[in-house]
């Protein structure tokens, strides 16, 4: 082939993927070009600002403490005297960040939000391993920041532990490395628990940390490790049933793919589970980067009609190691972030895999994923994926290196994206609802109105959908979920809104106290929510 017939094929392959690109569902933003900080945890808050959190023991960020607020510390290896930021506050509304001052190591830390919206964050490594802190939000305006209890610490070191709020408002938190227990915050008198799963789901790799673990509509826990799981009866300490294994080699960190929970409805009687993706066994402790990652996803009926449920399974369109899977307000799960082949931990991986999916569980096996249009910005090890009260995703993080290094083939990721689903295009803008009156607090079983302004007339139900806002880390949101409140049909109130007859939440097994963001979400497309606090 001579010049300028390479030159018109290499032109014309390039206009195919260009319109290609163009013809995916889905739109990319960049938010912030340098948060200063690769966040390695992420959560939002009631006051719509996001929380980024690294390690304090990696060195220099690239934001600096405000003047005569370093931290000192003789054991840091790297800085004893270190003024540099390891988290910010992100207001999302001008995407202006604020550093934050964090004292002990939070390396591979948990969280989850309390009943009254402070963040618990647990654990970590070194001087942090029995850490409990605590941010308690602020408006963007605010000068809030982390606070370390010295009059209580964990009763175990708690390193890739994961964290979920329980009915009753209290935290149980479980796991963690050379940690087969479980506690609570408040700390009960029994201290540490034994959770003989956790040693038995270990294998050479240490498969079994951060345990993918959902709180069931039943007031047990699904807990999920390496490729087994369980129903676990929290204040017994039982096992209530063992699920069939999930066929397809590991599934948690260090070869993590991610879980989430389906909507729960209806009467809220069953759950289902999900679980996609992960790495083949081996790559870890080879450290091979370019061992194809699983496709495979496993879906279970958690809790319902069938007392010996199995695994159903289907492939992704890719093979995904570290993806995150949120929970969309319409009840459809993003699959965002990760890589095709390596494994999770330092200079692990390649080929990003920046496609995002869209898994729509209602569809049949077979048609339930959609291929989203991809991003530019590689997010593997370390990175977050948050659903915002607007319905996009914030996507933020990734640092495949012990430290921070912009000169690699995958450097360390400053910038902060969102990622807006096809629900938010602008051919559907006519059908995006306007929350105009909620309450600010609804009680269990209690009944409310909301009203909503649409464009064009209301057909059919706008459901009235419950989202938590979960901490995000190392491919999985603890504490995530959806809860589709019954609703009544939308009744014309005049001047083209429609007013919707609500159930709150029976109970907390449902939607555990605390704050959610409450979506209108009319034909799949979701209003900007307002904060509900549920009590």
């Amino acid at each position: 082939m001579d010049n300028v017939s390479s030159y018109l094929a290499c032109f014309l392959l390039l206009l195919f993927l260009t319109h290609a690109r163009a013809d995916l569902p889905g739109t990319w933003e960049l938010l912030v070009p340098d948060a200063g900080v690769a966040s390695m945890h992420t959560a939002v808050t009631r006051f719509n600002t996001a929380v980024l959190l690294d390690r304090t023991n990696i060195g220099p960020s690239r934001k600096l403490l405000p003047k005569g607020n370093c931290r000192y510390d003789r054991n840091d290896a790297l800085l004893k005297r270190d003024c540099y930021a390891h988290s910010v506050h992100l207001d999302l509304q001008t995407n202006q960040v604020r550093p934050l001052k964090i004292l002990t190591d939070t390396w591979c830390s948990s969280g989850q939000f309390l009943p009254d919206g402070t963040l618990l964050q647990t654990g970590g490594d070194l001087d942090g391993l029995k850490k409990i802190r605590k941010f308690s939000p602020c408006d963007a305006s605010g000068t809030c920041d982390w606070e370390e209890l010295n009059d209580v610490e964990l009763a175990e070191g708690r390193w890739y532990a994961t964290n979920q709020i329980l009915p009753d408002g209290s935290v149980i938190i479980i796991g963690g490395r050379g940690s087969n227990t479980v506690e609570f915050f408040p700390p009960r008198k029994n201290g540490a628990v034994s959770f003989p799963f956790l040693s038995e789901t270990e294998d050479t790799q240490m498969d079994n940390l951060y345990p993918y673990v959902h709180l069931l509509p039943n007031g047990h826990l699904f807990v999920f490790a390496n490729t087994r799981s369980v129903m676990y009866d929290f204040t017994r300490h039982v096992i209530v049933k063992e699920y069939p294994k999930l066929e397809g080699g590991p599934r948690n960190y260090p070869s993590a793919g991610s879980s989430a929970m389906l909507a729960l409805q209806g009467d809220y009687s069953t759950a289902e589970i999900v679980v996609c993706g992960g790495a083949q066994y081996g790559a870890f402790l080879m450290q091979s980067t370019d061992t194809p990652a699983h496709g495979s996803c496993g879906r279970i009926l958690a809790v319902g009609d069938d007392e010996n449920p199995k695994w159903e399974m289907e492939d992704m369109p890719f093979g995904r190691i570290m993806g995150d899977m949120v929970m969309l307000p319409n009840g459809d799960v993003l699959i965002i972030n990760g890589a095709m082949s390596g494994t999770q931990g330092f200079e692990s991986a390649r080929n990003p895999c920046l496609n995002p999916v869209l898994y729509r569980p209602d569809q049949p096996v077979g048609l339930r994923f959609m291929v989203l249009n991809p991003g530019t910005v590689p997010r593997m090890y370390h990175a977050t994926a948050n659903l915002l009260p607007d319905g996009r995703v914030l996507l933020a993080g990734s640092n495949p290196h012990v430290l921070y290094r912009f000169d690699a083939e995958f450097p360390t990721e400053l910038r902060v994206e969102a990622f807006s689903p096809e629900y938010l295009s602008a051919d559907r803008a006519n059908l995006r609802p306007v929350i105009e009156e909620v309450p600010e607090t609804v009680r269990f079983g209690g009944s409310f109105d909301v009203v909503v302004s649409v464009s064009l007339p209301v057909v059919g139900i706008v459901e009235v959908n419950l989202a938590s806002a979960p901490f995000a880390t190392h491919s999985f949101s603890q504490g995530q979920r959806l809860v589709k409140l019954a609703v009544s049909s939308a009744v014309p109130d005049g001047d083209g809104k429609y007013r919707i007859g609500v159930t709150a939440p029976p109970s907390g097994t449902v939607a555990p106290p605390g704050y959610y963001m409450a979506f209108a979400v009319n034909q799949g497309v979701p209003s900007v929510a307002k904060w509900i606090h549920v009590a």
